[in-house]
């Protein structure tokens, strides 16, 4: 079964500035991840990162998340591809360093989308890389858009098409980003609540407490994640999204299958 995982764009980069990459938390999160396949060859990964301060940062000074319309100056729409690019060279040179076998693929090469929703993309190759014991590595990106000229795809919303449009499905979504749901903002509220299981029990109260990132982000923030992710539990009975931090072990406890005393649950049931 296929284990999904997204690397924050928080927690590889300082979102507060331009492009800075975090390369100790990247080595750590690699090696977290070699060691996993070492102890668990049967795991097949795909990987996902955002683009933190390196493609948000473009992406909100332009406007490509709202569109450029016909005859605009499309530099915007190349500098943020080009910044996703830098970011997925550091992360996937970092894998190659650590043992990883990580096959950088370029969404916005194949990606067609209409008003900012994925209408096609080509992951044939995705499919062929796990194939030969690959680890695909894909990014959020810029596509080209049919109804506004331009978009942002998620990393979120890569991984949700290829659960919900391809036979690559997931038996496990892995999150690293923020270290929890809570029932408020902890960085606000000191009594904010860890949610450690999101059902249906509870999702209308999660929802209504979720809140936005702390810095540039053009991909909706914590609120739309949950959405999303909820819709693919729903598809997917049998699947678990997991929400962690990025401390050190907490990536290589839920991948070698083991309970964590931290983070968030998503399940139907």
């Amino acid at each position: 079964m296929y284990t999904f995982i997204k690397f924050g764009g928080s927690v590889i980069t300082d979102k507060s500035g331009q492009e800075a990459a975090d390369l100790p938390v990247i080595a750590r999160l690699a090696a977290e991840l070699a060691a996993a396949r070492t102890a668990r060859p049967e795991l097949e990964l795909v990987l996902g990162h955002g683009s933190g301060s390196f493609g948000h940062l473009y992406a909100a000074r332009y406007g490509v998340h709202k569109g450029l319309v016909s005859g605009a100056d499309y530099v915007g729409f190349a500098l943020t591809a080009g910044a996703a690019l830098r970011l997925n060279r550091i992360v996937v040179d970092t894998l190659l360093a650590a043992g990883v076998p990580a096959l950088a693929l370029q969404p916005s090469a194949s990606l067609w989308a209409e008003r900012g929703h994925i209408m096609e993309w080509d992951t044939t190759h995705i499919g062929r890389a796990l194939s030969h014991g690959l680890v695909p590595v894909i990014h959020g990106d810029v596509a080209f858009d049919s109804a506004q000229g331009t978009a942002i795809i998620s990393t979120e919303a890569l991984l949700a098409h290829l659960t919900e449009a391809t036979k690559l499905r997931p038996a496990r979504i892995i999150l690293v980003g923020e270290e929890a749901v809570y029932t408020a903002d902890p960085r606000r509220d000191p009594t904010a609540q860890r949610i450690p299981l999101i059902t249906a029990a509870n999702l209308t109260t999660v929802l209504h407490g979720a809140v936005g990132s702390h810095a540039v982000d053009v991909t909706g923030g914590m609120r739309s994640k949950l959405e999303l992710m909820w819709r693919l539990v729903q598809s997917i009975p049998s699947l678990e999204v997991h929400l962690i931090g990025p401390a050190s072990g907490n990536l290589a406890t839920i991948l070698a299958g083991r309970p964590l005393d931290s983070g968030t649950l998503i399940r139907a049931f």
